[in-house]
């Protein structure tokens, strides 16, 4: 090639020791900004947006440490009914369904997640106008329709997935794959707790097992293991509490203080390795439950009318169950647990006992209810009348809804990710207030599309938290419970 016919720049590129000059240069550069950016201090234009990282002690992970803003919320109880509830039987009230039950209008899919769709069809439940608010629920869910002007509700929720073990996933710890921390482990990573002798998060499983995707909806993904949720009911706590009557309280004493000093020496050893420094603060942890778990977890202890009211009494063996796990959560919230989560539903082999309705919506849906709808609704009563809620931010959800056709066994309802109802309630959001909207048919949202990020991002402003800036330094990147997206819900706050 003749020299002449190349630009200056592009002869300029020819010169070894030019090219060598620049691109070092450029390398270093970016090794500088790398270092810079893991260390917090690269400068930004506008608003900082840098990660705040909160300084944790690995002998203490579960301290409290201050939220970044002023939150209205201290801590979160999240309601999690694995299946996916159908919006078009509870709260998401749609006339036209009645309209054209039995037929197929035009837009309509022929096949969806499950195969060959039916026709239109009505809610299988009578909704009626409830409290002063007037809000549309169906008769499947009465108790919580007597509380709805105390619920901020979002109906125009979307997800990414229609599969339930991924749609578990994505909706509480942000992503399809397991792998990434929850939720609630963010929220302790972030937060610690107030009372250094219960768990900073806690997971109560349905009575009759976990949910499909299992630990990873309390997992710590890449977080330090130490902030994953424990994993206990008012049905099955954790084994090996009790103090045997051959150890006095005074050699446990004793040996616990031997023991924590041989785990500093161990831990001088390995100043980085978190997964060690989390044994140690959980076996630590496990010592100091001996003493407050059999006291939080005494149901017993509670009025006749306080078990009667939730129902923890029922002849229905998993509602009275399901009911003893709603008082659990109260009790734990009561004594500062920062993230209490309840699941009703579980994944068995034996049936379906979760809200997932293929066939015969009728029966699976009501029997859920039974189990879900008195309970739920009185421990947010009973809440409330604490004054609980003014420090407590309520969340209930499902992983996506369900459609407004029957599939082609006339029966039940397939999966719906474009369009679903959750609810919020207590400390920073607006009481008897509707959000967004699902098109006529419930099929497609039609106004304010609020993804799970935005959902996420909501929840973690109320505790005080900016989810652009509550991050870890992972694989090269710094993650966030929302990714690169999320928007938070302003509408909704009071």
């Amino acid at each position: 090639m003749d020299p002449r016919n190349i630009s200056t720049q592009g002869r300029s590129l020819l010169n070894r020791r030019q090219f060598l000059g620049q691109t070092g240069g450029v390398f270093g550069s970016l090794g500088l900004m790398g270092l810079l950016g893991q260390q917090n201090l690269l400068g930004s234009s506008g608003e900082s947006k840098t990660p705040i990282r909160p300084k944790i002690n690995p002998e203490a992970p579960y301290a409290p440490r201050k939220c970044h803003f002023q939150g209205k919320a201290k801590q979160v109880l999240v309601v999690y009914c694995p299946g996916a509830v159908s919006h078009l039987d509870t709260f998401d009230y749609k006339p036209d369904l009645v309209k054209f039950h039995g037929k197929k209008p035009p837009g309509i899919p022929a096949v969806t997640f499950e195969g060959p769709t039916g026709n239109i069809a009505k809610p299988f439940w009578d909704f009626k106008p409830r409290g002063k608010s007037g809000k549309m629920v169906s008769d499947l869910v009465p108790h919580l329709g007597e509380m709805a002007d105390d619920f901020c509700f979002i109906h125009s929720m979307t997800t990414k997935t229609s599969a339930h073990p991924q749609g578990e996933n994505f909706f509480n710890t942000g992503s399809n794959l397991e792998g990434y921390p929850s939720r609630g482990a963010w929220i302790s990573y972030a937060l610690g707790t107030e009372n250094q002798n219960l768990p900073a998060y806690v997971a109560i499983n349905d009575p009759r097992g976990r949910p499909r995707s299992g630990k990873n909806n309390w997992g710590s993904g890449f977080l330090p293991a130490a902030f994953q949720g424990t994993d206990f009911s008012a049905n099955a706590l954790p084994s090996n509490l009790k103090l045997p009557k051959s150890i006095s309280k005074n050699s446990e004493k004793m040996t616990n203080d031997m023991l924590k000093f041989l785990n500093e020496k161990h831990l001088e050893k390995f100043p980085g390795d978190t997964d060690l420094a989390a044994r140690i603060a959980s076996y630590e942890l496990a010592g100091k439950m001996q003493m407050s778990i059999p006291e939080v977890s005494n149901i017993g202890s509670e009025p006749k009318h306080i078990i009667e009211e939730y129902g923890a009494n029922s002849s229905n063996k998993t509602k009275s169950a399901y009911a003893r796990n709603c008082i659990l959560a109260r009790r734990l919230l009561e004594q500062g647990v920062r993230v209490v989560e309840l699941y009703n539903g579980a994944n068995t082999p034996n049936g379906v006992n979760n809200w997932d309705s293929h066939s015969d919506i009728k029966t699976t849906h009501q029997k859920q209810a039974d189990i879900m709808d008195q309970p739920t609704a009185t421990l947010i009563r009973d809440m409330k009348r604490r004054g609980m809620l003014d420090d407590v931010l309520v969340v209930w959800c499902t992983e996506f809804g369900r459609a407004p056709f029957l599939q082609a066994n006339g029966t039940g309802r397939d999966h719906n990710p474009d369009a679903f109802t959750c609810f919020l309630a207590g400390a920073g959001v607006k009481k008897g207030y509707s959000y967004g909207s699902s098109d006529e048919w419930g099929f497609k949202c039609a106004d304010k599309p609020t993804e799970i990020y935005d959902f996420n991002a909501t929840i973690l402003h109320l505790m005080g938290l900016d989810h652009e800036r509550l991050s870890y330094y992972h694989n090269g990147i710094e993650s966030r419970l929302t990714a690169v997206h999320g928007h938070v819900i302003k509408d909704i706050l009071s």
